[in-house]
């Protein structure tokens, strides 16, 4: 669990993470933004998901909780892109 960050991340959030694009499809890991604030459930940090859809400034990734999927609103800040290899 992410409680603090190394000293050459901390500071200011970049711009690029804010406004970073994912399309319909895309495969993201939730990386938690400890700069922003609380209201981020823990629980999903370290997951991997697929991007669902766009809503607002937000994306709604489907993230499976076990054998059952859920969907979860999450800001582009606490997303990272990831590449899936197919086998």
């Amino acid at each position: 669990m992410l409680k603090h960050k190394r000293i050459r991340e901390r500071g200011k959030v970049s711009f690029m993470k804010f406004f970073q694009k994912f399309n319909e499809g895309d495969f993201v890991a939730v990386a938690r933004e400890l700069n922003q604030g609380a209201g981020f459930p823990k629980r999903i940090q370290g997951r991997t998901g697929r991007v669902i859809a766009k809503r607002g400034m937000a994306y709604v990734v489907e993230i499976n909780d076990f054998a059952k999927p859920k969907q979860y609103i999450i800001k582009p800040v606490h997303l990272k892109k990831i590449e899936v290899t197919k086998k």
